[in-house]
């Protein structure tokens, strides 16, 4: 016959409930929580450690990687102005002369630019150099482009733009079919 459960406060000394767990040498537990080892606590400290080192770094790589970007962009800001210089001056002598500004972060920037005729009337062959000076910074940023233009004030021979037209025209006419001898090229 089945006895009945008595709480465990009501419960006889001696007696077992149905489900209580034992102490070794047969005591009956009071509901007391099982704790952790010291094995199995430095294993999670270890744990905890490791992936805190490894999100830490994560953290020190994001913040230096915003702050080469944003030098990169204030860099880029200044060559774009330095080359917008030399884009849009009409005179020769003063690109050739090249140039020399202080940014708005107390930079500083040189540019300088070779120009080359082409075999094309009115466009040159530009090389534009830009370095840029950080006081902040033991070395300083460069660039050097090449890029062609289009300047008819540029020309400093006469004789030879009239000379590239005249060649030019030619070539017009020769892939036209329109030169005595000649047969359209396709």
């Amino acid at each position: 016959m089945p006895r009945a459960v008595v709480p465990s406060r009501l419960a006889p000394r001696g007696s077992r409930l149905p489900g209580a767990r034992l102490w070794p040498g047969g005591a009956p537990r009071r509901n007391c929580a099982t704790g952790f080892t010291l094995l199995e606590v430095l294993i999670a400290l270890t744990i905890f450690a490791m992936a805190a080192a490894v999100l830490g770094s994560a953290y020190l790589n994001v913040l230096n990687s915003y702050e080469v970007v944003a030098r990169g962009q204030l860099i880029n800001e200044d060559l774009a102005f330095a080359r917008r210089q030399v884009l849009h001056e009409p005179d020769r002598k003063k690109v050739e002369e090249g140039g020399e500004f202080e940014t708005a972060g107390n930079r500083r920037a040189r540019w300088s630019a070779e120009i080359e005729s082409t075999a094309v009337a009115d466009v040159f062959r530009v090389t534009f150099t830009c370095e840029v000076a950080d006081p902040a910074r033991t070395t300083s940023d460069r660039l050097v482009e090449s890029f062609l233009l289009l300047r008819p004030t540029w020309v400093v021979d006469a004789a030879e733009r009239s000379k590239l037209k005249e060649e030019a025209k030619t070539r017009i006419l020769e892939l036209q079919g329109k030169l005595p001898g000649a047969t359209p090229k396709r």
